[in-house]
C-alpha cells in the first residue's frame, strides 16, 4: 500500500490495495489515517461488486440511503448515477457538500466508476479547511456565531435536478415529497482532526439563521465565490473501475459537464456515521 498526494490543496492517491477483499487491520486503520489528513482517496484499477462497495463504505461509517436516489435493484445502499448521451443536466454540477439539508449529514460519499466518457467527466474537490484558515479573523469571528439554513429546495436550479429531463437516465423517488431543510453551524469544527471547514454552499445553503434570504445573500455569495478558489481545489480525472472516497464534512467538489454525447456510470454510496461524537 502506498499513498501519494493527488494535488497540493487535498487528496491522494491509493496504490497496491485490492479492494476486493477484506482488509487487515493496519491496513484498515493506514487507509482511515489518510483519509483523515488528505480529506478525498482515490483506488485506481479496482475490480469492484456493489457488495464490495458497501463493505469499503463501512470501514468508514454506515450506508445510509440517499433522499432523491432509487437504489441499484438488488442492492439497497448502492445508487446508480447516470448521464446518458441525451443528457443536458449532470447529477451534481455544482459547488455543493451532499445533502446538508438532512440533519445529519454523510460524513463521506464514495463513487466508483463503471462506464466513463473519452475525455472530460472529472471531478473538483475544494477543502474547506483552507477556504476557512483564507478569511480574515474579523469575518471568522463573525461567522462563528451563525448557522446556516440549507434546504432540499434549491436542487432544481443548481444542476441537481431530479425532476424534469434528469430524471429520464437516472432512478428517483421520493421528488414530490416536502422539501427537507437543516440548519448547521457555518464554521464547523471536524470531530476527528479538530480543524474548522466552511460550511456553506451553493446547492443548499438558503440564508443564515435569523435572517432572511435577502440580508443574506450578499455574504452569502462572497463565500461561495470564495471557497472554490483555485488554491483550494484539486482536479481529479476518473479512471475506468476506480474509487473516490470524500469526506463531506471538510470537502466540496463540483461533478464537470462537458461530455456531452456520451455516457457516464458511476455507483454511489452514501455513507453516515456510526455515532455522534463524529459526525
Amino acid at each position: 500500500m502506498q499513498v501519494r498526494p493527488l494535488g497540493s490543496a487535498l487528496g491522494a492517491v491509493v496504490d497496491e490495495l485490492n479492494l476486493s477483499t477484506e482488509l487487515g487491520a493496519d491496513d484498515r486503520q493506514r487507509v482511515l489515517d489518510a483519509f483523515a489528513q488528505y480529506q478525498m482517496l482515490f483506488f485506481p484499477a479496482q475490480s469492484l461488486t456493489p457488495d464490495d462497495l458497501k463493505r469499503i463504505a463501512g470501514y468508514f461509517g454506515n450506508v445510509a440511503q440517499y433522499p432523491y436516489a432509487a437504489d441499484l435493484a438488488g442492492h439497497p445502499g448502492v445508487t446508480e448515477v447516470i448521464k446518458a448521451e441525451h443528457d443536458e443536466i449532470n447529477f451534481g454540477g455544482v459547488w455543493h457538500s451532499d445533502t446538508t439539508y438532512t440533519p445529519n449529514p454523510p460524513v463521506a460519499s464514495l463513487l466508483y466508476s463503471r462506464v466513463l466518457p473519452p475525455v472530460g467527466g472529472d471531478t473538483l474537490f475544494a477543502n474547506m479547511y483552507m477556504a476557512w484558515d483564507a478569511l480574515s479573523p474579523g469575518l471568522q469571528r463573525l461567522l462563528r456565531k451563525r448557522n446556516g439554513v440549507s434546504t432540499s429546495a434549491l436542487r432544481s436550479s443548481t444542476g441537481n435536478n431530479m425532476r424534469g429531463k434528469y430524471k429520464r437516465s437516472m432512478k428517483v423517488e421520493h421528488v414530490d415529497n416536502n422539501d427537507l431543510t437543516a440548519t448547521h453551524p457555518v464554521a464547523r469544527v471536524h470531530p476527528v482532526t479538530g480543524k474548522t471547514a466552511l460550511y456553506v454552499n451553493s446547492a443548499h445553503t438558503k440564508n443564515f439563521e435569523g435572517m432572511t434570504e435577502e440580508e443574506s445573500r450578499p455574504l452569502l455569495e462572497f463565500l461561495f465565490t470564495h471557497l472554490k478558489q483555485p488554491e483550494f481545489v484539486t482536479r481529479l480525472q476518473w479512471q475506468p473501475d476506480s474509487i473516490a472516497i470524500w469526506d463531506n464534512r471538510c470537502t466540496q467538489h463540483y461533478a464537470l459537464n462537458d461530455y456531452h454525447g456520451h455516457r457516464r456510470v458511476m455507483h454511489r454510496v452514501t455513507i453516515e456515521s456510526r455515532n455522534a461524537e463524529t459526525r
